[in-house]
């Protein structure tokens, strides 16, 4: 963004600022002192303490102004009721000032995998800004967009919800130019009831949308294939399945490379990624889509997916003490856990998975950390499973039919590095998953960081 004043942001936000403070300009938006920078405006939330207790600490730390509903000093500040929805209106208001093309994505599975990829394919052609990891939400979305470059010309925006209602509202900041839903899974399940009701809270990301907006979407999920939604000519099906218009064919794992063919229309052309798991495919076909329908040339989306990288902790694969290490600790649900467990059983050498609990599934939890257990016992050879309900896990690896001292459960993580230095040799193959918040990376790091 260009530098604000103040003035400018709080009519844009229907706020106040006192006269004496009306030019005072910022750079972006920071909600938290620790990680806030010179020349930011401090957005003040409500949380476990009153955000108005740490506007001195942010003006220490070079904040420009501040946005709070209340007076705390004599500080630059702008005046509201509601800092949140006017953080919204504010970002709402400096994309369109802008006039970047909003690309808006969401799934169960894969968004964030996606809304890199598509960045990657749009910096071919455009100036080409996104949202950081984990930047999904009313808040860092909003505060993405206000850091983003004056001279962006494709907003690449990830929207993530656990309850109906979040997407509408971040569609409404956005007002996408195109949408793109990769697919309905379980994650989230437990606020939204069913399936259904996960569709329905993905399907608000075209709330916001103008009527020329498109919307694009995975063509081989049964939940998204012949929705009835109007007008279907908004619509574009991706997909390896018939009838999807940005299809992929000849799907192939050459060694570290996923390869597939593109037909779109008269287009056909080749796609080479470094990058192991057909789950992947999706996503790139998603990112291709996109890049045809904001002119992006054949060569120019080819070029974009074969420099692309994983987000970090997203099936990083690292050699260490002669053992392949797969670290996929970013997310995880029931349909990511077998895609990952599919990529390990693929491997040669010995396979131990290391598995964490999956989160927000409500009453679909003991079934599906059941469920997942089975695929285990299929796909490795050991199975230590790691939080609440990594019980569970285990009992499914012994009804899938391994044996009882190949499957663990463990609630204590020097425990589990132990039993893993105990295990792991040279030409095993490692792979560790789980839901963000159980911190599976520290387990990794404690298990790296020991000698054997």
């Amino acid at each position: 963004m260009g530098k604000l004043t103040l003035k400018q942001a709080a009519e844009w936000c229907g706020g106040t600022v006192e006269d004496k403070y009306a030019d005072v300009e910022f750079l972006g938006a920071g909600n938290d002192t620790r990680g806030l920078q010179p020349g930011q405006l401090f957005i003040v939330l409500q949380g476990a303490r009153d955000g108005h207790d740490f506007i001195p600490k942010a003006m220490e730390r070079g904040a420009a102004g501040v946005l709070c509903s209340r007076r705390v000093g004599d500080y630059p500040a702008i005046y509201v009721d509601d800092p949140r929805i006017a953080l919204g209106q504010i970002a709402r208001e400096e994309l369109k000032r802008i006039g970047a093309k909003v690309v808006a994505v969401t799934g169960s599975v894969g968004k964030s995998t996606t809304k890199e990829m598509v960045a990657a394919v749009l910096e071919q052609a455009y100036v080409t800004s996104k949202t950081p990891a984990n930047h999904n939400n009313d808040i860092g979305m909003p505060m993405a967009v206000l850091a983003m470059p004056e001279n962006t010309q494709a907003a690449v925006l990830e929207m993530g919800m656990n309850h109906f209602g979040e997407i509408s509202y971040l569609s409404q900041i956005a007002r996408p130019d195109v949408a793109v839903i990769v697919n309905i899974g379980t994650a989230h399940i437990e606020f939204l009831g069913t399936q259904e009701g996960i569709r329905q809270a993905k399907m608000e990301i075209v709330s916001g949308m103008p009527p020329t907006g498109k919307l694009l979407l995975n063509g081989d999920d049964l939940l998204l294939r012949n929705l009835d939604y109007e007008p279907q000519q908004r619509i574009t099906y991706f997909g390896a399945s018939e009838g999807c218009a940005v299809r992929a064919l000849d799907v192939v794992q050459d060694g570290d490379c996923l390869c597939f063919r593109v037909e779109a229309g008269k287009l056909t052309f080749p796609v080479r990624m470094l990058l192991e798991g057909e789950h992947y495919v999706a996503d790139a076909l998603a990112a291709v889509a996109v890049g045809l329908k904001m002119g992006v040339l054949p060569e120019q989306i080819q070029a974009g997916l074969a420099q692309f990288r994983n987000i970090s902790g997203r099936q990083e694969i690292l050699q260490v003490r002669g053992m392949t290490v797969i670290k996929d600790c970013y997310n995880a649900g029931p349909e990511s856990m077998a895609a990952a467990l599919n990529v390990l059983g693929k491997k040669p050498g010995r396979r131990i998975a290391v598995l964490g609990d999956m989160l927000e599934l409500g009453d679909c939890t003991q079934a599906e950390h059941y469920r997942v257990g089975r695929i285990a016992a299929e796909k490795a050879d050991y199975v230590f499973a790691y939080g609440p309900n990594s019980r569970r896990i285990i009992s499914g690896t012994i009804t899938g039919g391994m044996s009882e001292d190949r499957g663990r459960a463990f609630t204590d993580k020097d425990e589990l590095v132990s039993a893993l230095l105990r295990t792991a040799k040279p030409g095993d193959v490692l792979l560790f998953k789980a839901s963000r918040a159980i911190q599976l990376e520290r387990v990794l790091d404690a298990f790296l960081s020991e000698e054997k």
